[in-house]
């Protein structure tokens, strides 16, 4: 995200998804603001070398961050036909997951309590890779592989290009920036395929690893640093 600078610093503070306006305005309030080591008030101009400081509010909730393995069969979100992925994982905190994956499909979810990611990371127009493994039948070819690649029709809709490899006969690799409700299983129906199993193993750097199914992670460190970085948010940890 492009900054013109001087900015003003409760501007500055939003525009990297910190915190709201507002936000940034009692932030400075309390006294936790810095710009070049001096106590920042309201008003106060950024510019594009100086080094901003927000120290740790004691009364701000602390952010969690973690990587879930959920199993086919189990809801990302609550319905009444099935049970979901916090009725059957319990995690120290109130947390919520971060977009979907489709009931019969398995794989990486990211779930926190830092409504600044939602946005950042599911609006379309950022392009935020995320990556599958999927196995088909009957064997697919090699033009099949140029189709998906290179968008695929379906439903009156063209998907965007997407980069697809081999694994082997039956199973491919594929990367989205876009994220159309059944997607992948939508494609592969168009060019006369059926998905047997979809597996997300990967959104931005975060990778869904050796986590067991059901199981979680938590993402945090340099991992952490990077994805949020990535999505002009501020770590606060």
């Amino acid at each position: 995200m492009k900054i013109t600078y001087p900015i003003r610093i409760n501007k500055y503070l939003a525009t990297l998804s910190y915190s709201t306006r507002k936000g940034a305005d009692e932030l400075i309030k309390k006294g936790l603001v810095f710009i070049n080591g001096k106590k920042a008030i309201w008003g106060d101009q950024v510019q594009k070398d100086d080094n901003v400081l927000v120290k740790k509010d004691i009364n701000q909730k602390e952010l969690v961050y973690y990587a879930y393995n959920k199993k086919i069969g189990i809801s990302t979100n609550k319905d009444s036909k099935s049970k979901s992925i916090l009725d059957v994982t319990k995690f120290p905190t109130k947390v919520f997951p971060i977009g979907r994956l489709d009931k019969d499909s398995h794989g990486l979810i990211i779930l926190t309590n830092d409504g600044r990611v939602t946005d950042k990371l599911l609006s379309p127009r950022f392009k935020h890779e995320k990556e599958y493994v999927v196995k088909v039948e009957p064997n697919f070819s090699d033009k099949f592989m140029e189709l998906m690649s290179n968008g695929v029709h379906f439903d009156g809709y063209l998907s965007k290009k997407c980069k697809v490899t081999r694994k082997n006969k039956n199973t491919f690799f594929i990367t989205l920036t876009e994220g159309k409700k059944r997607q992948i299983r939508r494609m592969t129906e168009a060019l006369h395929h059926k998905v047997l199993d979809l597996k997300r193993i990967r959104i931005m750097n975060i990778l869904l690893g050796n986590t067991k199914e059901g199981e979680y992670r938590v993402i945090d460190e340099a991992e952490l640093k990077i994805f949020l970085e990535s999505l002009n948010i501020v770590n606060r940890k």
